[in-house]
């Protein structure tokens, strides 16, 4: 969409990214109306690039969600099962950490703003399918996990991660130990 764009609206939608950026970075929800007084732009220009604060959220994560995206392809070139799923958990959380819960809430979203997103995480998801497939094989996680499970995982394995994060690896090991085959799955 930015593509297309003539240089002041251009110039707009980049400036409101930027606001929601910091917005979150400071902790803050993405409130359309605080947004377009913080970019010095009207409320209706906000609302003519991202209808919702979801479709700006994505728009803030865009290059993340597309990252995950290629870290679940990376993995599938990891020829060992269990190498692989721990290089991709490992990888997920580390990119979850650096967006503060926006890309575990587009990841969650029933429903999405942008086909980009739909695409990327349809990527995702078929990509992760195949990992936990060839983990199954191997015997190195339980059969009882669905990669939907692995989301939902990585997303409280985030939180759990924000209160300590100098226990990272310790959480990380954890969830992995929990998920081997060998444990009753």
């Amino acid at each position: 969409m930015a593509g297309n764009l003539r240089a002041d609206a251009a110039r707009n939608r980049e400036r409101v990214l930027e606001v929601a950026r910091n917005e979150l970075a400071n902790g803050n929800r993405l409130q359309l109306n605080d947004i377009a007084r913080k970019a010095g732009v009207g409320v209706g220009t906000v609302y003519r690039h991202f209808p919702t604060p979801h479709a700006l959220l994505e728009a803030v994560f865009g290059q993340e969600l597309a990252a995950m995206a290629r870290i679940a392809d990376d993995a599938l070139g990891i020829d060992d099962p269990g190498e692989a799923f721990t290089f991709l958990l490992r990888s997920i959380l580390e990119l979850q950490l650096k967006t503060d819960g926006g890309l575990a809430a587009i990841v969650a979203a029933v429903e999405d703003a942008q086909e980009q997103t739909t695409q990327a995480k349809h990527e995702m998801r078929g990509a992760t399918d195949e990992l936990l497939g060839r983990a199954y094989q191997a015997g190195v996680v339980r059969r009882d996990i669905s990669a939907e499970d692995i989301l939902n995982l990585m997303v409280g394995l985030e939180q759990a991660v924000k209160q300590d994060p100098g226990r990272a690896d310790v959480y990380l090991s954890v969830l992995l130990a929990g998920l081997r085959a060998n444990q009753s799955g």
